[in-house]
């Protein structure tokens, strides 16, 4: 069987994303490290970080309310995801991805050989997580359920009781349920708990990156229940052996001022979030559902094909966006908030400006 050895959307994101008006971010704009109570001599090159750095590891559980046993560190929620993945799968297990979903989550359970079967989010429902759609897709080979909440692309949340149901459905074939939850704490209000304490048949990752601006630490993490913490652990050996020393000290240094850090990009993601709900208020050309939280939004084009609208945008506007092909829906496209609200609303008037050339 051929593997899949690659992320098409990472490739493009690397090389081919950055413009004057940078709508095609997926986070927050960075935090700085002068903005923390930091001096140099608080850090060290080396020190005890065998299986995570102990106080990262109770900072995090913390957080979260569970035991330190469940928590791993990884490199990002892309290295958790991965983690997570590649000890809960063997090649040829059924995973169940929805659709749409961040490429790279497809990508990694292809290239560890999983036979990837998709469930719909569907446009018509508001892309909303629907557990009859999951049922459809479950079978007795289904090994692991995987989504995403905040939904990436869209920014849709799903509530507790809807990811119990799919733990239910989980637990009656004896499969996971991965959550990637790194753009949950972007719901500044009331902020939902963790899936990880609706049951052991899930497993959750999330990083310092998305919300919080502080993606150069690469301070990711899976919680999950102690038995498959400790498995992970123990595959991580072939991977990557000990995380960077210095950026764990920083990280324990971030959650002990985490709240002020999540605050620091609140407003600018507000203020995007008006704009953009502006924005789709007078602009007939595209649609998106309506969302209360999030850094993304993921608008069709009602008409036109989107690849030579974003290449118009790019060459003619100096504006990019991530196109809708990396999420399997190619009519669409996606935009980022949370960085500077002048660029952002800059690049909406640039997109309405492209939006009234005629079709080519």
């Amino acid at each position: 069987m051929m593997m899949h050895k690659h992320s098409d959307y990472m490739d493009w994101a690397k090389t081919r994303s950055k413009a004057r008006f940078n709508l095609a971010t997926s986070g927050v704009g960075s935090f700085s490290l002068r903005s923390l109570p930091f001096q140099a001599e608080d850090l060290e090159i080396n020190g005890d970080t065998l299986y995570g750095y102990a106080p990262l590891r109770e900072a995090i559980a913390q957080k979260y309310g569970v035991d330190s046993e469940c928590v791993v560190t990884a490199a990002g929620t892309s290295g958790a995801n991965h983690l997570a993945m590649a000890t809960l799968l063997e090649p040829g297990d059924e995973v169940l991805i929805e659709h749409p979903a961040y490429e790279l989550l497809v990508s990694t359970a292809l290239y560890l050989g999983a036979d990837v079967k998709r469930f719909a989010r569907r446009e018509e429902n508001a892309y909303a997580l629907d557990p009859e759609e999951v049922r459809r897709a479950l079978s007795a080979r289904t090994k692991l359920i995987v989504v995403t909440n905040l939904h990436n692309p869209t920014s849709v949340l799903t509530p507790a009781p809807v990811l119990r149901e799919i733990g239910d459905l989980a637990r009656g074939v004896g499969a996971n349920v991965l959550v990637d939850e790194v753009y949950l704490d972007a719901v500044y209000e009331n902020t939902p708990r963790t899936a990880a304490l609706f049951g052991p048949e899930f497993v959750v990752t999330n990083s310092l990156t998305k919300v919080y601006g502080l993606s150069g630490l690469r301070c990711g993490w899976i919680l999950a229940e102690p038995n498959l913490a400790r498995a992970m652990w123990q595959l991580n050996n072939l991977f990557g052996v000990n995380a960077a020393y210095p950026a764990e000290l920083l990280s324990v240094l971030a959650f002990s001022n985490l709240e002020f850090i999540r605050e620091h990009a609140r407003k600018k993601v507000e203020e995007d979030r008006r704009s953009f709900a502006a924005f789709l208020a007078r602009e007939s050309r595209v649609s998106a559902p309506a969302t209360e939280f999030g850094t993304t939004a993921f608008l069709r084009l009602l008409d036109g094909n989107v690849d030579a609208f974003l290449q118009r945008l790019r060459e003619g506007y100096e504006t990019t966006a991530v196109p809708g092909r990396f999420f399997d829906i190619p009519n669409h496209f996606r935009i980022g908030m949370g960085v500077n609200p002048e660029m952002f609303a800059e690049g909406l008037r640039r997109i309405a400006l492209a939006l009234g050339e005629p079709n080519r």
